[in-house]
């Protein structure tokens, strides 16, 4: 006698799937209190399991390790972080400047990580011990720089830039990071603009990481005014 295996409707597979979802939700949601509470070096599966209620192997169908669920993390940190620059200059006011529009993306990059200190600092600071970020995360982790990349090339097509100064000692590599980052800028802005991603990231961490303390008071204003002097380092004239 022949039987016939019945195969799930497409209503229960779509509820299985929701259901993962809010699973998979919640494990990143308490493993970010985790991470507030006790830092990214102590974040245990086991831990998240208990506080969820779960048994750990049924945790380890979401994430096979916590290596595993700190990639979720880190991914997802710099895609929210991506979002807010990309937002930020995309609803920039019509006919913005080049150095308005740089200052912009700067200013959402410090605002998200002072709304998400946790995430910043799992980004952004000291190396979780053991733990080597896959390459998986890279296009996430690359947004901003892309999107400073595409708004240094408009402006330039647009003869909004200068060259800024570069050391002949520089020039060979200066010359690769463009042609590796972006060979249509010329070597002289693709250099200064890694120059200026590194210092934008070291502002929002003096701040974040309280080096600032009794030095910078009115740090809004302050960043600021950094962050357009960027803006004239990378060859923006407008």
């Amino acid at each position: 006698m022949s039987t016939t295996r019945s195969t799930p409707s497409r209503t229960t597979q779509g509820a299985r799937a929701r259901a993962r979802l809010e699973i998979t939700a919640a494990i990143k949601d308490e493993a970010r209190r985790q991470l507030a509470d006790e830092g990214a070096a102590k974040l245990s599966l086991r831990a998240v399991a208990r506080e969820l209620g779960m048994a750990s192997s049924a945790l380890y169908r979401y994430f096979p390790s916590r290596d595993d669920l700190l990639t979720a993390l880190i991914t997802d940190a710099y895609d929210s972080l991506g979002e807010a620059a990309e937002r930020a200059d995309a609803g920039r006011a019509e006919g913005a400047t080049s150095v308005t529009r740089w200052v912009a993306v700067c200013a959402a990059v410090r605002d998200w990580a002072l709304a998400h200190p946790q995430e910043y600092a799992l980004i952004y600071g000291s190396p979780v011990p053991g733990y080597s970020a896959p390459q998986s995360t890279v296009p996430a982790a690359a947004r901003v720089g892309l999107l400073l990349i595409g708004l240094l090339r408009e402006a330039h097509e647009a003869g909004e830039t200068v060259l800024p100064p570069l050391a002949p000692a520089a020039r060979p590599e200066a010359e690769r990071i463009a042609a590796d980052l972006a060979p249509d800028l010329p070597p002289e802005i693709a250099a200064a603009l890694v120059a200026a991603w590194a210092q934008l990231f070291g502002l929002v961490g003096f701040e974040m990481f309280g080096q600032f303390q009794r030095v910078v008071e009115d740090r809004a204003a302050f960043f600021a005014q950094a962050a357009a002097r960027l803006a004239e380092g990378v060859g923006l004239t407008h």
